[in-house]
């Protein structure tokens, strides 16, 4: 979990240095610093519950630190959405950013092709409001993620995202 939340945060930055919006790309920047103290934190709660052994407390607090790197990563994903939305600018030649280019716009492709869906089918009451029934919720990145097919997830047991390994190779 702390290396998954290591590539996030590398992620994050990554998409922050190409945000073409400040507010956006200062958004992910701070919820990627966030990330990163909790994945830091946890690491460190991992290892010294490892030293103490079982406890109640030592459990319950590791098993907390590990539902707040889930929102934090969680809130990486949903600013690196509103980046993509905004606009980013081009990748440099280093293959790390150009694949992480190539998944937002990705993203980017189903979420414009969901919306002309919606736009085209839509479900409309008789005051123009969309009806909530029925309706199939926008793509987010945490969803594309999700589908990449286990084939495509290359994620050694205990590999270090510094060891050669590109961003977008270990997905959540």
């Amino acid at each position: 979990m702390v290396s998954d939340g290591q590539v996030v945060v590398k992620f994050g930055n990554i998409l922050a240095k190409h945000c073409l919006d400040q507010r956006c790309s200062t958004e992910l920047l701070r919820t990627a610093e966030h990330t990163q103290s909790i994945s830091s934190q946890l690491g460190i709660v991992a290892r010294v519950k490892a030293v103490t052994g079982e406890s109640k407390a030592s459990s319950e607090l590791l098993l907390s630190n590990v539902q707040n790197l889930i929102q934090a990563v969680q809130h990486v994903l949903r600013a690196a959405e509103a980046a993509c939305v905004k606009g980013l600018g081009q990748p440099s030649a280093d293959p790390e950013e150009e694949e992480v280019a190539a998944f937002c716009q990705q993203w980017r492709k189903n979420l414009t092709q969901h919306r002309a869906k919606e736009a085209l089918n839509s479900d409309r009451d008789e005051l123009g409001l969309r009806k909530t029934r029925g309706a199939k919720a926008e793509p987010t990145l945490m969803s594309l993620v999700q589908e990449q097919p286990p084939q495509n997830r290359n994620i050694p047991k205990h590999a270090s995202p510094r060891k050669g390994h590109t961003v977008m190779d270990r997905h959540l």
